[in-house]
């Protein structure tokens, strides 16, 4: 059976769609219904329903995916472990990485990283943390450098690379910005714009909440901190920002005994052999740990 025909069934079960299946392998959409055709006539089994633009799995195709995901798994990992027995650095690395540590963060490190492996396919996914995690699990790419989950599990490993102090912020123009301090329960009279609330950051800013027994007045969300920025500077609502986006066009409030901070780091699964260009980029990326991080 052909790997690339089960990479392509997979690709289309994890996005509902051929088309957005073609884009994630780089394909062309009829190249990826014929990788579909070509596996069912082998399998003699429908995989998939196609009711208008809607893509649904069969219960064959619900059958073949845990096995689909367990074949190209122990694959990948073989010929990584094989790759691994020299020392060269080369090859695919699938990684994902959030859209704020892409913009922010992680530059310096790739740009030392493609220079010092240029040998290296980098293929870079941006997607939200809490999304990076999950892909990272179920063994879709190998390597995830993301905000990380207060608790992280086994078979994921995470590696802290940066702490990411994060502040309370207003517009300079709100009505609390001449204050010389301001309490929770103050500000939290006022509309806020939070993480969205499946994120790691929006656990970690309702925690302090809740740990104070006050529900804030939350009018808005998103996933975006950029967009959050946004928002408060032009006094739409408060909200948490990381301590690097700031500047002029946001302040931060002086809360007394208030620190909020969430962790930075790449995570990878425990039970999946590294790969040499992997292990590579965690090296660099220990290495900016302890580096002072740019004004964003």
């Amino acid at each position: 059976m052909d790997t690339a025909n089960l990479s392509a069934f997979l690709a289309v079960a994890s996005t509902g769609s051929f088309s957005r299946a073609a884009e994630q392998l780089h394909l062309t959409q009829p190249a990826i219904s014929k990788r579909i055709a070509m596996l069912e006539q082998q399998l003699n089994a429908r995989l998939f329903d196609r009711i208008g633009r809607k893509v649904a799995l069969t219960e064959a195709g619900r059958a073949l995916k845990p096995r689909a995901e367990e074949v190209l798994g122990l694959l990948n990992d073989t010929r990584r472990a094989l790759s691994n027995l020299s020392d060269t650095v080369q090859g695919r690395l699938s990684m994902a990485t959030s859209h704020h540590i892409g913009l922010h963060r992680l530059p310096p490190v790739l740009r030392e990283f493609t220079r010092a492996y240029p040998q290296v396919a980098l293929d870079i996914q941006f997607l939200d943390s809490e999304v990076a995690y999950e892909k990272v699990l179920q063994g879709e790419i190998e390597l995830a450098v993301i905000t990380l989950a207060p608790e992280v599990e086994p078979p994921v490993v995470a590696e802290l690379i940066w702490h990411d102090p994060l502040d309370l912020v207003i517009a300079p123009e709100h009505p609390l910005a001449q204050a010389d301090t301001v309490g929770l329960a103050e500000l939290a009279a006022y509309p806020a714009v939070f993480p969205g609330a499946n994120t790691f950051t929006h656990r970690i800013v309702s925690a302090l909440f809740e740990q104070h027994q006050i529900t804030p007045h939350i009018s808005m969300s998103t996933n975006y901190m950029e967009t959050i920025k946004m928002m408060v500077s032009i006094g739409l609502a408060w909200s948490v920002l990381p301590r690097s986006m700031l500047d002029e066009q946001v302040h931060a409030l002086p809360i007394p005994g208030i620190h909020l901070q969430r962790d930075l780091g790449c995570i990878w699964h425990s039970g999946r052999t590294r790969s040499n260009a992997a292990l590579a980029l965690i090296n660099l990326l220990q290495q900016a740990s302890s580096m002072p991080s740019e004004k964003a």
